[in-house]
């Protein structure tokens, strides 16, 4: 089973991972295993989401596909907002033709 997780680091920064052992792997970013990582210097960490997935390669373009999004997308799958991440996918124009 792998699992593709965000946490919540404690400057309000998100960072998405993937892994086998969602436990260990909670553990090294919250003990600061890993010197010069993304959430080094940015602990504590709170995992806020992860989902499961039987094939790394699923998990994998998963991970890859959620660090791309913005924080606003996110933030609707965190908060369990499914409806709201097609919209939220879709990039902003301003009319400059009225």
């Amino acid at each position: 089973m792998y699992c593709v997780y965000i946490l919540l680091c404690s400057d309000k920064t998100f960072y998405t991972g993937i892994t086998s052992n969602l436990d260990k792997r909670i553990n090294e970013h919250q003990s600061g295993k890993h010197f010069g990582s993304y959430t080094f210097n940015r602990r504590p960490v709170e995992l806020v989401y992860y989902a499961e997935f039987s094939e790394v390669e699923r998990a994998i373009s998963t991970e890859k596909q959620i660090k791309k999004w913005s924080r606003a997308k996110k933030q609707a799958l965190i908060d369990g907002h499914y409806e709201k991440l097609p919209n939220l996918a879709k990039k902003k124009f301003g009319n400059k033709f009225k």
